[in-house]
């Protein structure tokens, strides 16, 4: 991976302190949302890992509501469906649900029913991964985890 294409979508994710709350420092996406070169990059990249690392995968899962932005056009990249994974009663019909802590709070995600059958293999985005309340719960500790950029 080129460290020029790293900074190309480091460079286009912006810190605000103390947001939504304060001692919480906030990373913002939409510059790089804005900068089609920039997010061709990020897609890129991802793309490039995904088919280094996996030979088969189903779907690409995305988390409510940032991983709605990355994960459909990652998905068509590699010519598989999307799934959402929404806060809860956002989805219609049966779900499976999981409640979580934030860095500020608590939440749920629902998943609907039927969207991943048993055995179908799933990648999961979203754009960031904080103190890990979403991704890093204890159900997934023994999954694989990839993080494209690192903050101190």
């Amino acid at each position: 991976m080129s460290e020029e294409r790293l900074w190309r979508v480091r460079d286009r994710v912006r810190p605000f302190p103390d947001f939504p709350v304060p001692g919480v420092l906030f990373r913002d996406i939409s510059p790089l949302l804005k900068d089609p070169a920039a997010f061709r990059t990020l897609i890129d990249l991802l793309e490039d890992h995904l088919r280094a690392s996996f030979s088969k995968i189903d779907f690409i899962v995305g988390l409510d509501s940032r991983g709605f932005l990355i994960g459909p056009p990652l998905a068509q990249r590699l010519g598989i469906g999307f799934v959402l994974i929404r806060k809860k009663g956002k989805l219609p019909g049966p779900t499976e649900s999981v409640s979580y802590a934030l860095e500020y709070g608590k939440a749920e995600l629902e998943i609907q029913s039927d969207a991943v059958e048993p055995g179908q293999k799933v990648v999961i985005v979203d754009d960031l991964l904080a103190t890990g309340g979403t991704m890093r719960s204890e159900k997934l500790g023994s999954i694989p985890f990839y993080s494209l950029l690192q903050y101190d």
